[in-house]
């Protein structure tokens, strides 16, 4: 399957789908959830509440990040492909971060979390024919389809890893 076209989604995703090299999504999204358990096992508890600057996410708050926005995107894709015509509400990142106690939690809970949600939305996306993949829906006051949905999950992954290993390790 292609990478989405532009008209798929908000000019905002590009910098998420642009970091996503071309193949198979499902591949792509099953290879990293090997990839980010095995990094997520490397950083240790020890580490998991750095944060690289006063105000800033520790590495948890990143992983619940990651988290919460895998829930929410899938949610969003199930919701277009089975039809869902009300506009899907935005989620104001900072917000949910600062709800969730993420610093409570330890990196062990949040790894397992965010690997069950991917291994959810594989069977998920898994399921979709053709024709679902290409359908839009509105999400966050943008249309977006449920091709692009996957593709900014695999983005938003390498994103948030890279700003972790680049900042915080």
């Amino acid at each position: 399957m292609a990478k989405p076209d532009p008209s798929e989604y908000n000019p905002f995703f590009e910098r998420y789908i642009g970091e996503v090299s071309d193949g198979d999504i499902l591949e792509i999204l099953t290879s990293q959830l090997e990839s980010f358990v095995d990094f997520l096992a490397s950083i240790g508890e020890e580490r998991a509440s750095l944060r690289y600057a006063s105000g800033k996410w520790s590495i948890k708050q990143v992983v619940g990040h990651v988290v919460d926005t895998e829930r929410i995107f899938g949610a969003r894709a199930l919701a277009i492909v089975r039809g869902e015509r009300a506009p899907l509400p935005p989620f104001e990142q900072d917000e949910y971060v600062e709800e969730a106690n993420f610093d409570d939690r330890t990196l062990a809970s949040l790894t397992a979390e965010f690997e069950n949600l991917r291994r959810s939305h594989l069977v998920l996306f898994g399921s979709f024919d053709d024709r679902l993949w290409l359908r839009k829906g509105m999400a966050g006051g943008n249309e977006v389809s449920v091709r692009a949905i996957a593709w900014i999950l695999a983005g938003h992954l390498i994103h948030h890893e890279g700003v972790v290993r680049d900042l915080y390790l």
